[in-house]
């Protein structure tokens, strides 16, 4: 059996049990013929049938057409937003997954790729027209895409449970590249919507604005938005030695 993404999680042990449990729910849900596509759903950002019609919608929103510059979770079932966003001439950020590296974002510039954005979009794809650049080479986004394995009527994320999502958005913040009129969005699966409520959040979990599924979008009821902020008494050992980033934040 797969490590859970949460394994070095900090917090209450009742708050990370229930979200485990909503996970493999979901997981469990998606991973049916007309549902799941390649990679299998479970311990994952599952990938869906109806992605590239999820990202035509996003696309027709004013959000992000007003939007210049859009960062992306780098799974499988947003390649189809990142692919978008190239051939719509926004600049486009790529977190290095799970933030590894000294420089854990790609930044591709669809004036110079080396590929066609459908292949420059891809994780693989990037080492060949993108660079990576830290947080003080960043341009301020207008537009955060995120991934989801579950995402509640009322905002509510529910990521894999490694805490990458929220963590890259806090040390966005941190550097003034985001803040609490930041439009997130995520594109998802009508099986990955659930009601408000259903999903327990913590203060350090980003909230999500536009909800976009294959067969349109909502948007959810955004109160006094919480800017997540570095808690290093929520960060294991393992997960800042995992991340030289958090390594070089930490002797500061």
């Amino acid at each position: 059996m797969a490590r859970r993404h949460d394994h070095d999680a900090a917090g209450p042990a009742e708050l990370l049990e229930a979200k485990a449990a909503l996970r493999d729910e979901v997981w469990r849900a998606m991973s049916v013929q007309g549902v799941a596509r390649f990679p299998a759903p479970a311990n994952r950002i599952p990938n869906f049938v109806g992605a590239e019609a999820a990202a035509v919608h996003l696309a027709g929103a004013p959000e992000w057409q007003r939007a210049a510059t859009i960062k992306s979770n780098p799974d499988s079932p947003q390649l189809p937003v990142r692919v978008r966003a190239l051939r719509d001439g926004k600049l486009l950020y790529m977190a290095v997954p799970r933030l590894a590296g000294a420089d854990p974002f790609f930044v591709l510039d669809p004036g110079h790729l080396a590929d066609p954005p459908h292949k420059a979009a891809s994780i693989k794809g990037a080492g060949r027209s993108a660079r990576t650049v830290g947080l003080d080479e960043m341009e301020p986004v207008d537009l955060v895409v995120t991934g989801c394995v579950a995402v509640g009527e009322d905002g509510a994320r529910l990521g894999k449970g490694g805490g990458f999502s929220d963590l890259e958005f806090a040390l966005a913040a941190a550097a003034g590249l985001v803040g609490a009129r930041t439009i997130v969005a995520t594109t998802v699966h009508d099986l990955q919507v659930r009601p408000a409520g259903d999903i327990p959040t913590t203060a350090h979990d980003i909230a999500v604005d536009l909800v976009v599924t294959p067969g349109g979008a909502f948007r959810t009821a955004r109160g006094r938005r919480r800017v997540p902020k570095l808690n290093w008494a929520e960060l294991s050992a393992e997960k800042v030695a995992a991340i030289p980033l958090l390594g070089r934040l930490q002797e500061r």
